[in-house]
């Protein structure tokens, strides 16, 4: 593992390797995953009880990896040039104030609940993945790193943490779980480990707990910290000392110089983890009965959803759910987009087709399942992704305009928000004639964390160093108080 250097931004901490499942699978049960990040560098601020202020009780992150096209779901453009607009029409939905793709029907009729934020001006220097995911998830511009290296800037261990992370760490410890849980995968691992996911600087005490998915079982979930391997049972696991080799490996990818209170706590995190069956109670999905599973959909993204909805139930103050794409699908429709929203070729097809049913059907079935239970309200859902998607149609990667593709465009995106203390039903800005550029209302993506910090109820967001000094975790940014 490479060690932390004050001698330029290359050369500073990051973490590239990949320990052992082993230690994986200890390390991630106590939310360390398998990096060694934050080395002692930061501590959060003292550990802060649930805000009682908090319009949310929880939050769910969806991710739709890969940049989703803003011009052919949230932010159309029916009056533009046919190069601009695409052959995607919009549709009438419950709310006179919110237009959606055609190909968006069951999410039309939850629109009353929905607030677009169509004028999310998020332009990195790179105009790729990594420096999107960073921004998107932090709210911090991304440093000079991201233009430097490109897809070969690792996270680092001084990076600004994920908004997931921050939430967590200003919460009371869950009684049973993490307070952070992403699924149904690590973004980007192992050949490009997204940076912005983790709570680097923060200290890993606070990373999530990642939960593996499947496209071909989407109804088993699997958290490498919950899964005893081989003979050990749960039973024999409480006879041997074993797990406590592994734990003391562990630590030392943990933190070389971390404090023995700190790993103390995360051992018997580990231990409580790993021996309740609550704990693992709350990723049997294939308990809800068929027709609930059915509205959410059989896929791995739709049924990750409805895990969520669980994990809300279970008192989890953030989840994310990264967009799981199928690569095998993608490759036959010639979507060029490695099976996520990254739609080079054919962006119309492979959303007709593919990206845009399942989004639908997922995603309204959330909306509507959380608000039947009477859950929307404490609940925030975020749809975002890295980037939207160039306005004019045509990749040269992919045959120009007769490839029909869209490339990347961080300049312009659409955030949704949901319920949590949202007024739903509007829109808020707008886009040029084009959707190339924020217009009306100009937002940033630390505009959009701060809205989320303040519906949890965080406004609190001081921190302190290793050298006990405090710093501010996001000082840019303003919460949009028209969508509260």
């Amino acid at each position: 593992m490479q060690t932390s250097s004050s001698h330029g931004p290359a050369s500073r901490n990051r973490c590239t390797h990949f320990p052992d499942r082993r230690s994986f699978v200890v390390a991630s049960t106590a939310g360390i995953a398998g990096f060694s990040f934050g080395s002692g560098m930061a501590q959060a601020a003292a550990e802060v009880p649930q805000p009682s202020k908090a319009k949310a009780q929880s939050t769910i992150l969806f991710f739709l990896s890969g940049g989703a096209s803003h011009l052919d779901m949230w932010d159309m453009k029916p009056n533009a040039p046919l190069e601009y607009r695409g052959p995607f029409r919009p549709i009438a939905t419950s709310s006179p104030g919110v237009m959606l793709s055609e190909h968006l029907p069951m999410l039309a009729r939850q629109a009353h609940h929905l607030a677009l934020v169509n004028s999310i001006g998020a332009s990195v220097s790179t105009n790729d993945h990594h420096a999107g995911y960073y921004y998107n998830l932090t709210g911090h511009v991304p440093d000079p790193t991201f233009l430097q290296l490109g897809n070969s800037r690792t996270p680092y261990a001084d990076d600004w943490p994920f908004m997931g992370a921050v939430v967590g760490s200003r919460r009371a410890p869950h009684s049973q779980l993490t307070n952070a849980i992403t699924l149904p995968h690590m973004e980007g691992a192992p050949a490009y480990t997204r940076p912005g996911q983790f709570s680097a600087r923060l200290g890993v005490e606070y990373d999530p707990l990642y939960i593996n998915g499947s496209l071909d079982a989407p109804l088993r979930f699997q958290a490498p910290a919950l899964a005893l391997e081989g003979d050990v049972t749960t039973d024999r696991l409480n006879h041997r000392r074993d797990l406590l080799q592994h734990l003391d490996s562990a630590r030392r990818l943990f933190d070389e110089r971390g404090r023995l209170t700190t790993w103390n706590q995360q051992q018997e995190r580990a231990l409580s983890l790993l021996m309740s069956p609550r704990t693992t109670a709350a990723f049997q999905v294939a308990d809800e009965p068929e027709s609930v599973r059915a509205r959410y959909g059989h896929g791995i993204n739709g049924t990750s959803l409805l895990l969520a909805r669980r994990l809300v139930e279970a008192g989890v103050p953030f989840i994310t759910v990264f967009w799981k794409g199928d690569e095998k699908a993608a490759e036959l429709r010639k979507c060029a987009s490695g099976g996520g929203w990254d739609t080079h070729g054919n962006n119309f097809g492979c959303l007709k087709d593919d990206l845009l049913p399942q989004f639908d059907r997922g995603f309204s079935a959330l909306i509507e399942d959380l608000s039947d239970r009477g859950l929307l309200e404490q609940t925030l859902l975020m749809v975002t992704s890295e980037m939207g998607r160039k306005p004019k149609i045509g990749d040269p990667r992919s045959g120009g305009p007769s490839g029909a593709g869209r490339d990347h465009w961080t300049h312009c995106l659409t955030d949704v928000l949901a319920g949590g203390g949202i007024l739903g039903g509007q829109t808020f800005g707008s886009s040029d004639r084009y959707g190339e550029y924020p217009q009306n209302k100009p937002v940033t993506p630390a505009d959009v964390t701060k809205t989320v910090y303040h519906l949890m109820g965080i406004d609190n967001l001081q921190a302190f160093d290793s050298q006990n000094r405090p710093y501010n975790l996001l000082e840019q940014g303003t919460p949009i108080s028209d969508l509260l």
